[in-house]
């Protein structure tokens, strides 16, 4: 199928690349289906985009928290996770999402609210982690201009 979104025109979006959360993400409930999309000429693919097909206006920048801070390894209760299914480390994608300021150099990441995706089912879901260890706005500007230099 064929999808307009704001930020990246029409795209066309197979069936099994739809990541569907069935109670939508923290804030907004009625967003459900979503694609995740890479920026295919960087080579370094650290940030992707994650669009929503039901709120063409609606694209969040994500990235894997691994990439942050190595270590990152928030106790999640088992239950938390029911609504993705049974899962298999290998299948288990975890992201965190980025605001952007205009001063680019305020850049955050959410450690305390992951997205956790199925990748074996595509069924996904956002957690609010309770460990005091992770903020909700992780300061990552510096961080990431010194990977880039590397």
């Amino acid at each position: 199928m064929v999808v307009k979104t704001k930020l990246f025109g029409e795209i066309d979006v197979a069936e099994d690349k739809i990541i569907r959360f069935p109670n939508g993400i923290i804030g907004f409930p009625g967003l459900q289906k979503f694609l995740l999309i890479y920026d295919s000429e960087k080579e370094d693919g650290n940030i992707s985009w994650l669009q929503s097909l039901d709120e063409p206006a609606f694209a969040m920048p994500v990235v894997d928290p691994l990439l942050l801070i190595p270590d990152y390894d928030p106790h999640v209760e088992d239950e938390l996770l029911a609504v993705i299914g049974d899962i298999k480390q290998e299948d288990m994608l975890v992201l965190v999402t980025l605001t952007v300021p205009t001063d680019i150099t305020k850049m955050t990441a959410n450690l305390k609210g992951p997205i956790v995706i199925n990748a074996g089912n595509q069924t996904a879901c956002q957690l609010i982690i309770e460990d005091d260890d992770y903020a909700v706005r992780h300061p990552i500007y510096e961080l990431l201009k010194s990977r880039k230099g590397e």
